[in-house]
């Protein structure tokens, strides 16, 4: 009987021993948490997205807290998440400007070309492994193999005639996809813009014509027809000052190549009754 309880006792002793340890250690070497940290986190949606910046809501929350973030930086609890996060936090909290993604390339199965034909994974990471960047003629443009569409976890992303398309009511801002694709292809514009740069080919000329028929050329016409010096060029592509553009549309007007899109509605005519 003694050989089965003692080493019980012992057990049990040694359990409660370090029972006691991890008690005492756990209240001596506690790290306080500010309380207004959860207050904010549940402020939050909880999507984990990282669009904030940070590596989820919990890092987020705690960053507004210690002051090393905005309150109104997610991009998915908007203006809502926004107010709630100011009332723990005792501000006066503005929602950000929306910002939804947009894809830099307008080089569709018609209109651009192919070095050859890619049979290996549809993953625009892998496809970069192969020569050429991939096997597009044009090594800036999209791949179309759905990396991007991977990333959404808003259902925001489809593959359509061999180029990634953004359905701007699912987008939330969030930039998983600008993360995903390997060639900086994609990337966040506030919501109320209307005119952009659709090519993301930094080369010139006839080097963009042979590659794809709607390919920026770096004429610069753009830049020299934007009333607002909204646009300037960089590495022989025009870049848009989102802050400055009026979204008049001179720019796109003006683009020999189509690379400019102006997505403005036009006014309809006014029907008169006879």
């Amino acid at each position: 009987m003694n050989d089965i309880l003692f080493p019980i006792l012992a057990l049990g002793g040694l359990g409660l021993l370090f029972g006691l340890i991890l008690g005492y250690s756990s209240k001596k070497f506690a790290v306080e948490v500010d309380p207004k940290i959860p207050l904010v986190r549940d402020a939050l949606p909880g999507a984990n997205c990282g669009g904030c910046g940070f590596a989820g809501c919990d890092a987020y929350a705690e960053a507004v807290v210690n002051g090393e973030a905005a309150p109104n930086a997610c991009p998915i609890g908007g203006a809502a998440a926004a107010a709630k996060i100011g009332e723990v936090m005792g501000l006066e909290v503005g929602a950000s400007e929306p910002k939804v993604a947009y894809v830099k390339c307008q080089g569709t199965c018609d209109k651009a070309k192919d070095k050859y034909e890619y049979y290996g994974l549809k993953d625009c990471q892998e496809a970069m492994n192969v020569p050429g960047a991939g096997s597009k003629s044009c090594e800036f443009g999209c791949l179309g193999l759905g990396s991007c569409v991977k990333a959404c976890g808003f259902n925001a992303l489809t593959i359509e005639d061999g180029i990634a398309k953004v359905n701007k009511d699912n987008c939330v801002g969030c930039g998983a996809c600008v993360q995903a694709c390997p060639k900086s292809i994609i990337e966040l514009v506030p919501q109320k813009q209307l005119v952009f740069v659709s090519c993301n080919s930094h080369n010139r000329g006839l080097d963009v014509k042979n590659a794809c028929s709607v390919g920026c050329i770096g004429c610069t016409l753009c830049v020299k027809a934007c009333p607002k010096d909204a646009i300037k060029m960089e590495n022989n592509l025009p870049v848009i000052d989102y802050d400055n553009c009026v979204n008049c549309g001179l720019c796109a007007q003006k683009c020999p190549a189509n690379a400019i899109l102006n997505f403005r509605k036009k006014p309809q005519p006014k029907v008169t009754k006879e």
